[in-house]
């Protein structure tokens, strides 16, 4: 029998978060997701009258494919999915897999191609800005494992997390998106870190389950040659199906001059050059999900973490445009809560947020305690 909060996301999936209707045609992209699951995320498409499209596929086939990959075959693949993508108005990514690392033997030099002639034209030049999108993550064991949780309560977990009150959330940030837009500089200290730049003019965007499930973020993007400083970043992060740990990054006037990463220092300075703009920042953003406390190694939770900021090597949104191109976008997360080493955030000298908790009496919706 189909569990009821999966037909409980479908429909959030479906409504809020695309708002799919009789004009869209809608691909409903899977990758290791139960048959049933994609099975009512597609009836659920189609009772809002969306003509329906899917793609399914696996991590391991991936894997596969990509392993030997010549640049040819990036483009012949890149070429037939943007003629697919270009059909549709709306796209829902479904996530799944049993093992985090499955890409992590795929040889940099081909995930570097696959960036380049895949990700950047598809996924950053078409599907994001032309379609109504949102992406989620499957519950797993292996999820649940990174989480430091039990199969069936991370599975509790992870539905509340993913349907929790969007609505509620939108109004609670939009004071925050309202006090960057007015914005110039930012400061952030903390433990390794003490950075500055400017958010002045890029735009703002608040995040509350349109484009991610789970949502629960305020994002700009700064200034692209005004960030100085060190950002020290203090959770683990999964990128390319390698996990770098203790990241720290030295800025002036907004390149990464210095990038560390203890014994995995070398790739990470790989993946910064895989172009020019990959040692520059497309996005910064703060989080506020009150239910995701404590990083999994996994971006689409581990960003939201209520109390954190991500500072984004690579690619800008049209949405928040500094103007840096990339076939990078890597978001890498620091955690200020106390329990984390604390730190501050200051706009324009005025201190808003301390030791993850918003301190600007007009922000206080966001903390826990008020978004719950």
């Amino acid at each position: 029998m189909l569990d009821p909060r999966v037909s409980k996301l479908a429909e959030l999936l479906c409504s809020h978060s695309t708002e799919l209707s009789g004009e869209d045609t809608v691909l409903v992209h899977a990758f290791d997701i139960p048959d049933e699951a994609v099975a009512e995320v597609v009836r659920t498409a189609r009772s809002k009258g969306a003509q329906v499209v899917t793609r399914i596929e696996s991590g391991r086939i991936r894997r596969q494919l990509q392993m030997g990959m010549t640049e040819q075959n990036v483009k012949t693949i890149a070429e037939i999915e943007m003629f697919e993508m270009k059909k549709m108005t709306a796209y829902i990514a479904m996530r799944g897999g049993d093992n985090v690392s499955e890409m992590g033997d795929v040889p940099g030099s081909v995930q570097m191609l696959w960036s380049k002639h895949y990700t950047q034209p598809v996924v950053l030049g078409q599907r994001v800005p032309h379609t109504k999108w949102v992406a989620l993550r499957w519950p797993s064991p292996s999820m649940a494992q990174q989480a430091g949780m039990s199969t069936d309560a991370f599975e509790d977990f992870y539905f509340d997390v993913c349907t929790m009150d969007y609505p509620k959330m939108q109004k609670a940030a939009e004071p925050l998106r309202e006090l960057m837009l007015k914005t110039d500089r930012v400061e952030i200290k903390g433990n390794g870190t003490d950075i500055s730049f400017s958010i002045k003019g890029v735009g703002v965007r608040q995040s509350y389950g349109r484009r991610n499930i789970p949502d629960g973020e305020c994002f700009t993007a700064p200034v692209r040659d005004s960030v100085n400083g060190t950002v020290q970043y203090n959770a683990v992060s999964l990128f390319q199906g390698t996990e770098f740990k203790d990241v720290r990054l030295v800025c002036k006037d907004g390149k990464v001059v210095e990038a560390h990463a203890g014994d995995k220092t070398d790739r990470m300075n790989e993946i910064l050059d895989t172009d020019e703009g990959a040692r520059y920042f497309g996005e910064w953003a703060l989080g506020y999900n009150p239910y995701v406390l404590h990083p999994m190694k996994d971006t689409l939770f581990d960003e939201k973490i209520g109390g954190s900021f991500h500072m984004t090597p690579g690619n800008a949104y049209d949405d928040a445009d500094n103007g840096n191109r990339s076939a990078v976008h890597w978001d890498i997360v620091c955690i200020q809560r106390s329990e984390y080493g604390g730190g501050e955030i200051y706009f324009d000298g005025t201190l808003v947020r301390k030791d993850g908790v918003f301190v600007h009496p007009e922000l206080a919706g966001l903390n826990p305690e008020n978004l719950r």
